[in-house]
């Protein structure tokens, strides 16, 4: 079925509600977690709801927060998120960047303290729409993968998005896991019954698990093998260690009932870059463009309809949703409607 955003948002408000997070707040998470949805990242949008419903219900998220910069200098910040919900603390985050590289031409900021904030690519989109480039990183909320040649669990997905703005048109976006999959497309998965593909996770012993019921004694395998566990170690330590977040042994694993209760002291950073303090930032944004338009060019190897830029499927996926309402599939809507007769709001239909 599909919906329409705003009728998402305010479900996920509602949900959020009855747990005492503040009516603002709990719009702002409607809004941000729907972002997600709508630009096609629907493993990290509504469908990540009753993975913080366990933990809000355990107590393991803080539901009246006070965010704040507890350091900084005119183009540095630490945010310490006062484990309130991820998307809370990163939005903040970004829209500190945002106005200190407005200012310094350039912004790093940390984060501590905080939790899952949904699709990485929802918060560079932000400030690619005020013109700027954008970095972004995050270590995981939970351990899914293994130092390179291991098995024990010690890194998360850790994922790393940026954009980047043309001079019209949709941003260059880029958001990926350092693993093959997101953790969040193995529970979909797992959700719906389907199998895995053979290369997205290991078992204790290296061979495959393709069975999503399986999942629990899975390790996710890295891109490119020992460069994806270099580039997680690399993120995880930017988002986590520099800012003062957990990393490694100290990260509880997902599902855990001592994850669901425990403050996971989630770490993120953001990078925002004023690209008009390079050069004239409308020829950049054009030489951007060009550069797009001639990947877009390439000639298409066979069996392949046409090639793409990162973004290009995001902005498909947000006018489609935009015309057409927002896709939430047939399990995923039974799980929320049966997370409200549980709550005792009006359910989705």
């Amino acid at each position: 079925m599909r919906f329409p955003a705003a009728e998402l948002e305010d479900f996920i408000a509602r949900v959020l509600v009855t747990f005492g997070l503040p009516q603002s707040d709990a719009a702002n998470c409607g809004r941000l977690m729907v972002a997600s949805d709508t630009a096609g990242f629907d493993t990290h949008g509504i469908f990540r709801l009753s993975q913080y419903v366990k933990r809000l219900r355990a107590g393991g998220i803080n539901v009246t927060p006070t965010i704040t910069t507890v350091t900084e200098s005119p183009a540095t910040a630490v945010v310490d998120g006062d484990n309130a919900m991820g998307h809370l603390v990163v939005e903040y985050a970004t829209k500190l960047a945002i106005g200190k590289a407005s200012e310094a031409g350039c912004a790093w900021v940390g984060v501590r303290r905080s939790n899952h904030a949904g699709a990485a690519a929802v918060y560079v989109a932000m400030a690619a729409e005020t013109g700027m480039i954008a970095l972004y990183g995050t270590n995981g909320s939970a351990n899914h993968m293994a130092p390179w040649g291991s098995t024990d669990l010690l890194l998360g997905t850790n994922p790393i998005a940026a954009a980047i703005p043309p001079a019209d048109g949709p941003p260059i976006v880029m958001d990926i896991a350092t693993t093959v999959s997101s953790f969040g497309k193995v529970r979909t998965a797992a959700q719906r019954g389907d199998d895995l593909p053979p290369d997205w996770m290991i078992g204790r012993d290296g061979k495959p698990i393709t069975d999503s019921s399986r999942i629990k004694d899975g390790v996710l395998n890295p891109i490119g093998g020992h460069k994806g566990y270099a580039l997680s170690l690399i993120v995880g330590i930017l988002a986590a260690t520099l800012s003062g977040a957990q990393m490694g042994v100290d990260v509880e694993g997902m599902g855990d009932d001592e994850y669901q209760r425990t403050a996971v002291n989630n770490g993120h950073f953001i990078i925002v870059v004023d690209p008009a303090r390079f050069g004239d930032a409308a020829a950049f944004g054009a030489r951007v463009a060009e550069v797009a338009e001639t990947m877009r060019d390439a000639t298409p190897m066979p069996g392949v309809d046409s090639v793409r830029v990162p973004g290009d499927g995001r902005a498909a996926s947000i006018a489609d949703a935009t015309e057409n309402g927002v896709p939430v599939h047939a399990a995923l809507l039974d799980n929320l409607n049966n997370l409200a007769d549980d709550l005792g709001i009006t359910p989705l239909t």
